[in-house]
């Protein structure tokens, strides 16, 4: 069903790690005041100090039940950024590790209140993360194996385009029918005023959109992200509609 994960949780785990530790190992060395490309506002030292921060939130929260009012976001005096990075991960990892992936706890998705929810979400987090950081330092940027981006694909337009908009209070008049097509799965993405939905089809549903963003798994999933520009994706139908998600997916990514 829409919301939980295309792929094994323990899956999703193992990308947790590994996309961890390539982040760490690749920020180690590398200038801190580097602009990160799809954000030349952020620097990879802002980088590493959000994901950091995020990874130790959301271990609190694991642990306490609620959203932590204090987490550590910063390294301590003197600290290693880096380690502060791979400090947050493993703190993370432990906690995730303790618990069935089935288990329930408290989440920020009513469609997924699981221990699952946060495998998925972390990973995700660290994959992009981590690509911005390859981004930053102009080294080869790793691709993801298929299943993984087609689940991240999944996650973006179920979760923060349906989700997400609605909870930090975005509104207006645009509407719009869109199908996403990638690794030979479906879903129709549309907004009618306040109301934003997303969800997995059929190709025989589509038949009523107005446009339809088509490419490779890697290629869309970094796409929905704004890892890569407009043009990157194939757009047939309406370009207007197509341009009226990016727009919604910038606010809801943000």
């Amino acid at each position: 069903m829409t919301g939980r994960a295309l792929i094994d949780h323990d899956r999703l785990l193992d990308v947790l790690v590994a996309e961890g530790e390539l982040m760490a190992d690749t920020a180690d060395g590398a200038r801190p005041d580097l602009p990160i490309p799809s954000r030349p506002t952020t620097t990879l030292a802002d980088t590493i100090r959000h994901v950091g921060g995020v990874f130790r939130m959301v271990a609190a929260r694991l642990r306490g039940g609620n959203g932590p009012v204090r987490w550590q976001s910063e390294p301590p005096p003197g600290g290693a950024l880096v380690e502060f990075l791979r400090g947050g991960l493993h703190e993370l990892v432990d906690e995730l590790q303790s618990h069935p992936a089935d288990e329930v706890c408290a989440s920020w998705w009513p469609l997924d209140q699981t221990y699952g929810f946060w495998r998925r979400r972390m990973a995700h987090e660290a994959t992009m993360h981590r690509i911005d950081l390859q981004s930053a330092t102009g080294i080869e940027v790793f691709t993801v194996d298929e299943d993984v981006a087609v689940d991240g694909v999944d996650e973006a337009l179920t979760l923060w385009f349906a989700h997400r908009l609605s909870v930090i209070g975005v509104s207006g008049s645009s509407e719009f029918k869109v199908a996403v097509r990638a690794g030979g799965r479906t879903w129709l993405v549309s907004s009618h005023g306040d109301n934003k939905a997303a969800w997995r089809a059929s190709p025989a549903d589509t038949k009523s959109v107005q446009a339809t963003v088509t490419g490779e798994p890697m290629t869309v999933y970094l796409w929905l992200w704004g890892r890569l520009p407009f043009t990157a994706v194939r757009i047939t139908g309406d370009m207007d509609a197509v341009a009226a998600l990016w727009a919604l997916l910038r606010l809801a990514t943000h």
